[in-house]
């Protein structure tokens, strides 16, 4: 890669901005990962795949933001995106609520299609992007649905190989961070492609099931922790609003039972049978 990083020079002198809910990049770059409601599929087919990704390139006419990688696997989609100083959290919930709506009329259904809160990860340099780009083609493999990214068809992989990428998608970028010379640098991006790496990255593996009391004691002090900061448990129970998301995002990615999560909030258990997860 050449030594001056490009994503340093980005980040050089950008002041530190801190919110509740999600880290922010001082690149504007985010490895994004959203996954089904409930773990469940979110593509039943070809057509609802290429569907996702004509919303993509619908949504960047009205907002300027550019992906570098992205990979559609049946129950979640992992994405590399540069949001151009936009807020990622309007971006995505844009490109989500659009794909949504035309799954629920398709499917004949109502409800939640993606779970509420995506998750996303910051990424500050070249490094790192390149790493994030190689889990992200790498997915399918993982998965045990091919055995070399190349043969899957639904991924931003073949983009950089036959250099016919959709507007949305630059790998230019990404090729010029790792050459200057466009043919050293394909034959650079494919070697990695291959190369074996332990790097963690949000995954749609990385939670464990959560189910007794204990684990959903850890749970509901991480959630708060990360995305509720301020708020305690007493506040929580009393705020109808926000006693209702808590308790929506316990059930839907966690299999704690009615009464434990009505035990954690202190509240009584009809109060949780109410809230809807779809």
């Amino acid at each position: 890669m050449p030594e001056e990083s490009f994503l340093n020079k980005m980040n050089a002198g950008g002041e530190k901005v801190t919110r509740q809910a999600r880290k922010l990049s001082g690149t504007g770059i985010y490895h994004v990962m959203l996954r089904g409601n409930e773990r469940k599929d979110i593509f039943r087919d070809d057509e609802d795949k290429q569907r996702f990704l004509d919303g993509i390139d619908a949504k960047r006419k009205d907002a300027e933001f550019t992906f570098y990688a992205y990979c559609l696997m049946d129950n979640h989609v992992h994405l590399l995106i540069n949001s151009h100083e936009q807020d990622i959290g309007t971006i995505i919930k844009s490109i989500a609520v659009r794909y949504a709506t035309y799954y629920n009329w398709k499917q004949n259904r109502v409800g939640h299609v993606f779970q509420d809160r995506f998750k996303s990860e910051p990424i500050e340099d070249d490094q790192y992007l390149i790493m994030a780009i190689r889990y992200i083609h790498n997915n399918p493999v993982k998965a045990h649905l091919v055995e070399n990214p190349a043969c899957y068809r639904w991924s931003s992989y073949s983009a950089y190989l036959t250099t016919q990428a959709p507007a949305w998608l630059d790998i230019e970028f990404v090729l010029n961070i790792i050459a200057s010379d466009r043919n050293a640098a394909l034959t650079e991006f494919e070697r990695i492609a291959l190369e074996a790496d332990n790097t963690r990255f949000i995954d749609i593996e990385e939670e464990k099931a959560v189910q007794t009391i204990e684990e959903g004691r850890k749970f509901l002090s991480k959630l708060m922790r990360e995305h509720y900061e301020g708020w305690s448990v007493e506040r929580v129970r009393e705020d109808t609003a926000m006693r209702t998301e808590i308790i929506r995002q316990l059930r839907s990615e966690t299999k704690l039972s009615q009464r434990v999560i009505a035990a954690l909030l202190g509240i009584n258990k009809s109060i949780v049978e109410k809230v809807k997860t779809d």
